[in-house]
């Protein structure tokens, strides 16, 4: 091999290498996002398919392995959209663009849900006047941020017989803040405690 032979044939291994790189890379990418699901490629169990091309043509029932090779000269995925088909529905796409659109809208979706969460205020059957005004406003306060309220008395001692007056500690509670509450469970034992569920009145 003379010299400039030479000098062609280094870039020339050099670019075949970058391009080999990139396409394993690519295949990596692409198998770790699709590697869980059944559905795709070669794991595809049916014989034939009813097959979409990437633009929503009808392109017919294929075999399988034909359906495949056309995914992938498109440099796409095969993927079952309706297994239970007769026969089953293949779709040429590019599942790992599918997969991450899906996620991105899961977490968009989740972004917008609200979380909803479960505050308790803990009283007495003996509450003084002070410290009752004082577990109401903080009840109060919780459901005006969302949150739903577990309001809940522990019976101590021989005061386990005395449940209606409990009872009646809860309710009051609960009239109190009626304006800004709805009573979503009504009282009841727990053991050696009783409780009830307010949750935040929705505006009209």
């Amino acid at each position: 091999m003379n010299l400039h032979a030479a000098g062609a044939f280094v870039p020339a291994v050099f670019l075949c290498s970058w391009v080999l790189t990139i396409n394993v890379v690519n295949y990596i990418w692409r198998w770790l996002l699709i590697a869980k699901d059944l559905i795709v490629n070669e794991n595809i169990r049916a014989r034939e398919v009813r097959l979409i091309g990437a633009d929503g043509e009808q392109l017919g029932v294929k075999l399988r392995a034909e359906a495949v090779r056309l995914a992938d000269e498109a440099s796409q995925d095969l993927v079952l959209v309706s297994p239970n088909a007769k026969p089953p529905v293949a779709k040429i796409m590019d599942y790992g663009k599918y997969r991450f659109e899906l996620q991105k809208k899961d977490r968009e979706a989740r972004k917008k849900q609200k979380v909803v969460n479960v505050k308790e205020v803990r009283l007495s059957p003996s509450i003084g006047e002070n410290d009752f005004n004082t577990k109401l406003n903080n009840a109060r306060k919780f459901l005006s941020k969302g949150d739903k309220v577990k309001v809940s008395i522990r019976f101590k001692g021989r005061a386990i017989t005395h449940k209606d007056v409990g009872r009646k500690v809860l309710e009051q509670l609960a009239e109190q803040a009626s304006d800004v509450a709805n009573v979503e469970a009504h009282p009841k034992m727990d053991g050696r405690s009783m409780f009830l569920m307010l949750a935040p009145k929705v505006s009209k």
